[in-house]
């Protein structure tokens, strides 16, 4: 359906009656002055009553949209009025709608006239004037609507005088007297149509009629304005006089748009992705309006920078003006008022002081007229609020308005903003490069990694920090990096001048309300690196829903992120920042108490999450109070296991913190609620550092009973990572303090677990009695879960020994208490277990499917060492059955979980059977070289079964060849197995035997 609004409002033809009322007309020419945009509710209200609604006024704005819903409707068949939450807007095509085929038509024209192609340029302006009826909207009272059209009409006029200096290039000044003569007429204080009619009379051959019109045109601007004539028209004047008088073309060569954009940087690096989403944006804009592109991100991440490199490879498309304006709202200064900024604005384009309205919004009209017939590009740089730059922002087509804040302005409609992140790690060296020398950084590269890590990938950091180098010629980059270090603040080293990043981070954080102001501050306690409402509320004791909308206010102002939805984090230099001003400000009692805060409600946390992998009464073995905080404590069914693993990287800093601020019980205790969680994820590393901290707390805490907790948890990591002698060393310590407490039932638990160590070791006569005796205690204490430990450590020791029936009794009753009890992580053990007997029974076939069985139990309940464990038997099975591809698949997989781990135990047995089964399928240097690093690792941690399988395995493969070497490695096996007393010695002295009957009927006597 057709509109007009170039002259009196038109829908469908010229005597349509469509819409009569008052107010239904106020309103469709305030949606079609803004079509395909949405036009909110209070706009159309202000509009219908002149900024005095009545207090039906919503009510009446529905009943005139219902009624231009239908009235359109029915006349066009189509739905034309479309509801938005925010208000309405009027769907139209680019061809329906006169001002936007106007708009079409000269920016087609203008294009061709920067082409210099001159006839097309006057045949798209002369078919864009044609469209115009009259005023815009004549007839239609509306202060609103007025507004709007005298944007419109300072549009038509601004095209007329474009088209008559396209024709006066054209040489048609004769032909233009009269219509020049009528215009100057209309529009007496129009400088550029004087200037135009005083060319064409000038080139007729009229000099003082030209004149003339310049003497008329002082009068009128005194009379009128009491001010002289503008340079151009005075120029002009001054051109005629002396008969220098070119083309308006070399007019506007001699006087070049305004060119305000700040110095692009030299040393402008990366962003590559960034500055082409932002180029090709503009690129395939709509050209019937604005393009706005928006550039938020902490302070320090290279906004302004960003903008200006951008603006600066687009200028060439924006030749009228390209301008730039400094909003302060991250500055010393108060931000900006938008009239202050439209006067700068409207001066960089060469409008006189003397014509900027006093008025904002005759500034606001002002602006957008000057733009209508402009190609401008603006930046306008650190943004207060949408409603410091919504003024400011062009409605021209053809224009491009770049907006950079520190702020989310979230209140901009239809504008898609660009975070910014910080620079990737190759970016970042780039540019430290760039400022300190390249040389300098290629010399010392490693270090150069480390310093930019440390400035957080931060460009401003990066610059004072390279900036500091490049002053300090006799330091090396490792100098610099050494000042960087962690155990010193950063942020005093980052200063170059008067420019610092605590400044410009001290900017944003002043514009912060003073609650969220504090919790920023004590957000640098926060003991993790990442934080969800929960623990910020615990932090600084405030109700969740008001912690979640400070979070969002820091968020909104990039002084904190949020990585993903309800996830929150602190960049590097962020977090110590906040840790200097909760320092500076806050007393040590408060920040005592904030810790001690979140540490409580932490504890709480991870023992509801660790309900799901610790079926135990977690609770109350630690002994724990009811939370301060129970309100933010959810239940496992909402946080479990899903919520430690996204915890795992705050675990160990928050033991490490819980032990530096003295709070000691939650130390140890964060460390033990931590454990099977870390243990059956195999996170060693992360074992290691929380049961270290841990121990040390309980020590400080003068606790035995928590000292022998963290003794014999330490203990489970040594023997994770294979170093048997330092378990035994903890377990021992923990058992000593047991039995002198008179703690029966840990310390039967210390005995199973060093049991299980001497198995490792080889002493199998001292791990069957350790594992006897707490058999023994779990029977007189009736605890199911005890004896069905027990039960499976003497299973394995029989096992090893040869006792395969006695094995198979106990690993069956293990899977029976354990069935029966529910508890599915020990029936995965037992049905591995049960399937290890059968395997050195010979019994294959149902090895394989106890295997499978295992193997779902195990992945089922996260026990990654036991699914590895249980694959290379797998492995097993395959091989002595003949399957040797499948059996080397198997090997490979359990190898790869065994490394990803870090279980050293684990990738040596894996080793060795993978060596065999290589061995089997003709591989021998492949075989050689398993045996060898199995044997390598076994070693390294003492494990003397596998110590002797590899010696075993080497010399299988190298005694066709070496049999000197082989009878080397097989002594040393058998002795090994001797010691141990495992069947597997009848076989290495069997080889023995057999390997010098060969040497004998060779002619070599061993």
């Amino acid at each position: 359906m057709r509109f007009g609004i170039l002259g009196p409002l038109r829908v469908g033809g010229a005597d349509d009656a469509t819409v009569t009322a008052g107010r239904d007309r106020v309103v469709l020419a305030m949606l079609l002055l803004n079509a395909g945009r949405v036009v909110p509710v209070d706009r159309l209200l202000d509009a219908m009553w002149d900024g005095a609604p009545p207090t039906t006024a919503r009510g009446q704005l529905q009943s005139c949209v219902s009624r231009l819903r239908r009235a359109l409707a029915t006349a066009s068949g189509d739905e034309v009025i479309l509801t938005d939450p925010a208000g309405y807007a009027v769907r139209v095509g680019p061809d329906d709608l006169d001002s936007l085929v106007f708009s079409q038509l000269t920016t087609a024209a203008r294009a061709a006239a920067e082409s210099e192609r001159a006839d097309e340029a006057r045949e798209q302006f002369r078919a864009a004037l044609g469209l115009w009826r009259g005023p815009a909207l004549a007839g239609i009272s509306s202060r609103a609507v007025q507004r709007g059209a005298a944007a419109l009409d300072e549009q038509h006029t601004v095209a007329i005088e474009e088209c008559i200096d396209v024709e006066l290039r054209l040489g048609r000044e004769r032909e233009l007297l009269g219509e020049l003569t009528d215009l100057v007429e209309r529009y007496p204080l129009r400088e550029r149509l004087r200037a135009q009619l005083m060319l064409a009379l000038y080139r007729a051959g009229r000099q003082a009629d030209a004149l003339a019109v310049y003497r008329q045109a002082r009068e009128a601007l005194a009379d009128e304005l009491g001010i002289e004539p503008g340079l151009a028209l005075r120029e002009m004047h001054q051109r005629i006089l002396v008969g220098d008088v070119g083309s308006p073309v070399e007019d506007r060569h001699q006087h070049p748009p305004a060119r305000c954009l700040p110095r692009a940087a030299a040393d402008f690096t990366g962003r590559g992705e960034v500055v082409a989403r932002l180029v090709n944006a503009v690129e395939r804009a709509d050209l019937g309006g604005p393009v706005i592109q928006l550039i938020d991100g902490m302070a320090g991440s290279g906004k302004t920078t960003l903008a200006v490199h951008v603006a600066s490879l687009l200028a060439a498309r924006y030749p009228d003006a390209q301008l730039f304006v400094d909003l302060h709202g991250s500055s010393e200064r108060r931000p900006l008022d938008p009239a202050a900024a439209l006067v700068t604005l409207l001066r960089q384009l060469g409008v006189p002081s003397e014509r900027i309205p006093a008025e904002p919004d005759d500034r606001v009209a002002l602006w957008r007229t000057e733009l209508a017939a402009r190609r401008v590009l603006v930046v306008l740089d650190n943004a207060a609020s949408t409603a410091q730059v919504s003024p400011l922002l062009p409605a021209a087509p053809g224009c491009l308005a770049l907006v950079t804040s520190r702020r989310r302005l979230v209140g901009l409609d239809g504008v898609h903003p660009e975070p910014l992140p910080v620079l990737a790690e190759a970016e970042a060296v780039e540019l430290l490069a760039k400022v300190a020398g390249p040389e300098r950084i290629a010399a010392e590269p490693a270090a150069a990694v480390d310093v930019v890590r440390r400035c957080g990938y931060l460009p401003l950091a990066i610059r004072l920090a390279g900036a500091r180098l490049a002053h300090r010629r006799g330091w090396q980059v490792a100098d610099l990096a050494g000042r960087l270090r962690n155990e010193r603040p950063v942020l005093p080293e980052l200063a170059a001048e008067d420019r610092t990043v605590a400044s410009a981070f001290a900017l944003s954080y002043r514009q912060l309300p003073e609650p969220a102001q504090r919790l920023f501050r004590l957000l640098g306690l926060y003991p993790g690196v990442r934080f969800d409402a929960r623990g910020a509320a615990a932090l600084a004791d405030l109700p969740l829903p008001d912690a979640q909308d400070q979070l969002d206010e820091l968020v909104d102002r990039h002084l904190v992120e949020e990585p993903e939805a309800g996830r929150f984090r602190l960049h590097d230099l962020m977090r110590e920042y906040a840790r200097e001003l909760v320092t500076t400000t806050e007393p040590e009692a408060a920040r005592q108490a904030a810790v001690g805060r979140v540490l409580d409600w932490y504890l709480h946390a991870v023992v509801a999450a660790s309900a799901e992998v610790e079926k135990g009464a977690l609770h109350s073995t630690l002994s724990l109070s009811q939370p301060l905080r129970p309100d933010l404590i959810t239940e496992n069914g909402d946080a479990g296991a899903a919520w430690l693993e996204d915890e795992r990287l705050n675990l160990a800093p928050f033991v490490r913190r819980a032990v530096q601020t003295g709070h000691h019980e939650y130390a140890w205790k964060l460390a033990r609620a931590t454990w099977r969680f870390l243990f059956i994820g195999c996170y060693n590393d992360d074992l290691l550092a929380t049961h270290r901290d841990g121990l040390k707390a309980a020590q400080r805490a003068g606790d035995e009973a928590a000292v022998a907790t963290m003794h014999n948890y330490l203990g489970s990591v040594y023997f994770r990572a294979g170093r048997y002698l330092d378990a035994i060393e903890h377990v021992e310590s923990a058992l000593k303090l047991r039995e002198r407490l008179g703690h029966e039932r840990e310390a039967a638990i210390c005995r199973g677990n060093l049991g299980v160590l001497l198995i490792q070791l080889g002493r199998l006569s001292e791990a069957v009695d350790c594992s006897q005796q707490a058999l023994a205690t779990w029977r007189r204490l009736a605890n199911d879960r005890g004896i069905s430990a027990a039960l499976a450590d003497l299973g394995v020791m029989f096992m090893f020994l040869g006792r395969y029936e006695e094995a198979l009794d106990l690993h069956r009753r293990h899977l029976l208490l354990s069935c029966e009890r529910g508890l599915d992580f020990q029936v995965g053990i037992a049905l591995g277990h049960i399937a290890q007997v059968r395997l050195r029974l010979g019994q294959h076939a149902t090895a394989r499917r106890l295997l499978k069985a295992a193997a779902k139990v195990k992945r089922r309940t996260g026990n990654r060492y036991g699914e590895g464990e249980v694959l290379n038997d797998l492995g097993v099975a395959y091989r002595m059955d003949g399957d040797l591809v499948a059996a080397e698949r198997h090997h490979r997989q359990a190898l790869t979980i065994m490394r990803q781990i870090g279980e050293r135990r684990g990738e040596s047995l894996v080793r060795n059977d993978l060596g065999l089964t290589l061995a089997a399928a003709g591989h021998r240097s492949a075989a050689i070289e398993q045996h060898g690093q199995a044997l390598a690792i076994a070693e390294q941690i003492k494990h003397r079964y596998e110590e002797a399988r590899a010696l075993d395995g080497l010399a299988g493969r190298v005694a066709p060849t070496d049999p000197v070497q082989a009878r080397k490695h097989w002594e040393r096996a058998l002795t090994i197995c001797r010691e141990l007393g495992v069947p597997e010695a009848a076989a290495v002295a069997r080889r023995l035997v057999e390997l010098d009957a060969s040497a004998s009927a060779a002619g070599w006597t061993p």
